[in-house]
């Protein structure tokens, strides 16, 4: 079996396996992109109960973001951790978000793909994951994000090098399936699922994996990720 045919063998069995995950959660584009910046090293409970402060606080828009202080709106999501960094980070986005496109995330969002992709890339703090989430769940654009339960499954298949990039990652999965939106969100989160419940950073539990059968070529070791 091919790489490609892989890759698109195992969307199948973990699609088959856990169906639709109906991610990423949110009630608007705006508050994808809070969550995509707001996840950064911390779990979804956390950014979960971040979220609800700032919505409690009146805060989850960008015209709110601008005018509140930093060292308030780090308070107010500190649950997420890091809640410093990432009010840095959140004030970075909205000044650009502000500055450039009028506060207006529809404006930024009508950019090109690539156009947009390298304008997010370019706020301080954000990094290719954190964009290309912005990209593909909040202005629903093909891109395929790749964090480090792609690279750990793809590697442990003996997929990819430990050392990839994370453009080869991307380059390689999105060159094997279609360019769509929703199968990449979809890809995306199944590829999260089975990372947290077998593909586990120290210990995998590959037995009863939806991709056990897959692993003749692959290195089932914990060390490197």
């Amino acid at each position: 079996m091919s790489t490609n045919e892989k890759i698109r063998a195992f969307y199948a069995a973990l699609f088959h396996a856990y169906g639709p995950q109906g991610w990423w959660p949110a009630e608007t584009p705006f508050e994808v992109v809070v969550g995509a910046i707001l996840t950064q090293n911390t779990n979804w409970k956390n950014v979960e109960r971040a979220i609800a402060n700032l919505k409690r606080e009146g805060l989850l828009a960008a015209a709110a973001l601008a005018a509140v202080g930093e060292s308030r709106l780090a308070e107010v999501i500190r649950p997420a951790g890091y809640y410093r960094i990432k009010a840095r980070r959140l004030k970075n986005f909205i000044r650009m978000l502000a500055g450039e496109f009028g506060g207006d995330l529809g404006a930024l969002f009508g950019l090109p793909t690539a156009a947009l992709r390298e304008k997010v890339l370019g706020v301080t703090g954000i990094g290719p994951e954190t964009a290309d989430s912005i990209v593909l769940y909040a202005a629903g654009r093909p891109v395929f994000v790749v964090d480090a339960y792609t690279a750990r499954i793809f590697y442990r298949h003996g997929m990819a090098e430990g050392e990839a990039a994370y453009e080869d990652l991307q380059s390689l999965i999105a060159g094997a399936i279609e360019d769509d939106v929703d199968m990449f969100k979809e890809y995306h989160a199944l590829l999260v699922a089975v990372g947290k419940r077998h593909c586990k950073k120290k210990a995998p539990e590959c037995t009863g994996c939806p991709l056990e059968k897959y692993l003749e070529d692959g290195q089932p070791v914990s060390e490197t990720w």
